[in-house]
C-alpha cells in the first residue's frame, strides 16, 4: 500500500508541475529529473545528497526536455525548484516527502523557467522588418552616394 500511495504521490505532482507552468513536456522532465536525482542522491550522501542530487537532476530534466530557446531558464528553473522541493519535503514527510517535494518542485520550477524564458507565447523570436541593403550585420557596406562625388 506504501508503494502505490508513493506512485500516486508521485503522479499528482508530476501534474501539479504542468498545471504551474502550462507546458507539460518541461514539467515532466523536471518532475522526474528531481525526483530519481532525490532517490540516488539519497542514497549517496544523505539529507544533503538528496537536496544536490534533486537540484542536478532537476536541472538535467528541465535543459533537457526544454524548447530550444530556454533551455537554461528551465535548467536553472528545474534545479532550484526540485532542490527547494525536496528540502522542505524532507521536512514535512521524511524521505518519501522529500522526493515528491522534488518531483513538484522541479516540474514547477522547469515549467515556469521554459515558459517564461521563450518569451511567452512568441516562442522567442524578434522579428525586424527593416531594409537590409543599408546594414553592416549582412556583409554589406553602406550605399556610396556616388552622385555627391562625381567629377567632370
Amino acid at each position: 500500500m506504501k508503494n502505490f500511495s508513493s506512485m500516486l504521490l508521485l503522479s499528482l505532482g508530476l501534474a501539479s508541475g504542468a498545471a504551474f507552468g502550462g507546458d507539460t513536456q518541461a514539467a515532466v522532465g523536471g518532475a522526474l529529473g528531481g525526483a530519481l536525482g532525490s532517490v540516488v542522491g539519497q542514497q549517496v550522501g544523505g539529507d544533503t545528497g538528496a537536496a544536490i542530487g534533486a537540484g542536478l537532476g532537476g536541472a538535467a530534466g528541465g535543459a533537457v526536455s526544454a524548447n530550444r530557446g530556454s533551455k537554461t531558464e528551465a535548467a536553472i528553473g528545474g534545479g532550484l525548484g526540485a532542490a527547494g522541493g525536496n528540502v522542505i519535503g524532507q521536512k514535512v514527510g521524511g524521505t518519501t516527502g522529500g522526493v515528491i517535494g522534488a518531483a513538484v518542485g522541479g516540474g514547477a520550477g522547469s515549467a515556469l523557467g521554459n515558459h517564461y524564458g521563450d518569451g511567452g507565447s512568441e516562442g522567442g523570436r524578434h522579428y525586424y522588418v527593416r531594409d537590409h541593403d543599408d546594414d553592416h550585420r549582412y556583409g554589406r557596406k553602406h550605399k556610396k552616394h556616388w552622385k555627391k562625388h562625381r567629377h567632370h
